[in-house]
């Protein structure tokens, strides 16, 4: 099955623990740069990444959608 977004967070810091989050709830996950990526390089070799998207499978999207923190 194909996996499907489920947010996008704002770097690859934030997809780690959002990801480790699901997992823990066996949930899996995975994460890549969304479309709206884009890489700076603000000096000593330091990258931060930009919007990252988190994607589950489609099954579990409706479990994962209840873990995800609320603002």
């Amino acid at each position: 099955m194909e996996p499907v977004r489920l947010t996008v967070v704002g770097n690859e810091l934030e997809a780690v623990e959002l990801c480790g989050l699901l997992r823990t709830n066996g949930i899996e996950c995975t994460y890549r740069g969304s479309d709206m990526a884009a890489a700076a390089n603000i000096g000593g070799g330091y990258e931060i990444a930009g919007p990252t998207e988190i994607l589950v499978n489609e099954d579990d999207l409706d479990r994962a959608r209840a873990l995800l923190p609320t603002s």
